[in-house]
């Protein structure tokens, strides 16, 4: 399983990497292997506010449709739009093509709750 060194982890499998002002987000590798082919990403608009632990989102696979939920809260300012064509990228590329949106965080405290990688390996290796 990949897990990029330099990203923070949510206990909800998302995935965060900082930068500058702003954070990148997705699912994590563990997140889309779990969930199988996903066929349809649901995603908020440019300018929507997210919640800390609220549902930003959905991923529908063959199997389920499962919630995403905000690693931070903050204002969206991008959104891949490539995965309204492509949902695939998500099994493919989990954290180079598909990330999901980029946020400018409300509070930079909200960081500091999410999982480093050896703590995100440990909490997937428990469960």
């Amino acid at each position: 399983m990949t897990l990029p060194k330099d990203y923070l982890y949510s206990k909800e499998h998302e995935w965060v990497k900082k930068e500058g002002n702003n954070v990148r987000i997705g699912i994590t590798d563990h997140a889309q292997d779990e969930l199988g082919d996903i066929v349809f990403i649901e995603l908020p608009e440019v300018g929507d506010e997210i919640k800390l632990d609220q549902p930003f989102g959905s991923a529908e696979s063959v199997k389920t449709v499962s919630e995403l939920y905000a690693p931070v809260s903050g204002k969206v300012v991008e959104v891949n739009d490539n995965l309204e064509d492509s949902p695939e990228l998500v099994n493919e590329s989990p954290y180079e093509k598909a990330w999901m949106i980029v946020v400018e965080p409300a509070d930079s405290a909200d960081l500091e709750q999410l999982l480093t990688d050896e703590d995100y390996h440990q909490l997937i290796n428990e469960a």
